[in-house]
């Protein structure tokens, strides 16, 4: 992984940072990384280009900027992967679109293509494999600790959120009457979560069982207690819930490198397999887009299946 190192930046890069504090109420990891990649951007420019304006951007300006990210070399001579490449240009593009807001004569973004870069096969976990992955937790001993475990498991199948999500939540978001309790998700974007009866069951065990004050839904358990601002310095951050995850995973020696994110795809492809429409899935999933949503349903259309069965040749016997 590249380290991070905060390069130089540019007055109009600054302004467009705070706009997107404090006009787009972006996420701090998104203004971070954003200042990142757009620093690296202005380092690279205002050595190629010394006494050039940024506003003076051109297509070949662009294009030698990204031969320099395809050949940069990190690490002992690794370089940035597709991906990596694609994020330092969205945050160009990004940039650009908001100077041309804002009745600047630069370079329109659509003109500048992002790097294509390999579709990644959809992971999602099977039931049988749900299944283990819950029972890895030992809550015969009925602490604390493991009732939480089984809690973040069974909250990640049930309502698909994302780790941050699920980090940000607070116990008295949830209402147990109802089963539902909202949130305000990526972009910015409320939506409503639902619960399911085991997520409720060990969501309610392990609120039970604690007795401490605090307002976060997950609390760590190690290293010293912390009782001020309710409780802040105790909620478990994104990566204890991605390492909780990981320990499961190799306890039930499922097959995939399962992750947080896997089971958001899991609950997806499970409501999508048993008849739930796209638009549903797509609302519960917080996406902005349906095209976001779409990349389950070829895993998810019985219709296929049912094609190739009948049609195939190999299932003729």
């Amino acid at each position: 992984m590249e380290e991070k190192q905060e390069p130089k930046t540019h007055p109009l890069i600054q302004q467009f940072l705070e706009y997107l504090e404090i006009e787009r109420n972006a996420s701090k990891l998104t203004i971070r990384n954003y200042r990142f990649h757009l620093g690296r951007f202005y380092e690279w420019f205002s050595k190629n280009y010394p006494g050039r304006d940024i506003k003076d951007l051109n297509l070949d300006i662009t294009r030698k900027y990204r031969l320099y990210l395809s050949n940069y070399e990190y690490d002992k001579g690794m370089t940035l992967k597709r991906i990596t490449q694609s994020y330092y240009i969205i945050a160009l593009r990004s940039f650009l679109k908001y100077l041309i807001r804002h009745d600047y004569d630069t370079l329109a973004p659509d003109k500048i293509d992002l790097p294509k870069v390999e579709s990644k096969s959809l992971k999602f976990l099977e039931k049988n494999h749900l299944e283990d992955l819950f029972n890895a937790v030992d809550v015969s001993k009925n602490d604390e600790k493991s009732l939480r475990d089984r809690a973040i498991l069974e909250m990640l199948f049930s309502t698909g959120l994302r780790v941050s999500e699920l980090a940000k939540l607070n116990r008295d978001n949830i209402n147990f009457d109802t089963r539902e309790f909202g949130i305000i998700g990526k972009g910015g974007r409320a939506r409503v979560v639902f619960l399911s009866d085991s997520a409720a069951h060990w969501l309610g065990q392990y609120f039970e069982k604690r007795e401490d004050p605090w307002k976060p839904a997950f609390i760590r358990y190690s290293k010293e207690k912390v009782f001020e601002d309710d409780g802040e310095e105790m909620r478990l951050t994104t990566r204890s819930i991605e390492r909780i995850v990981d320990k499961y995973v190799r306890a039930a020696r499922i097959p995939i490198k399962a992750t947080p994110h896997t089971l958001r795809h899991s609950f997806a492809t499970d409501l999508l397999s048993n008849g739930a429409d796209i638009r549903s899935v797509q609302e519960m999933l917080g996406h902005k887009n349906i095209s976001t949503t779409q990349i389950y349903t070829h895993v998810t259309n019985p219709q296929l299946r049912e094609v190739h069965k009948k049609f195939h040749q190999g299932n003729r016997r």
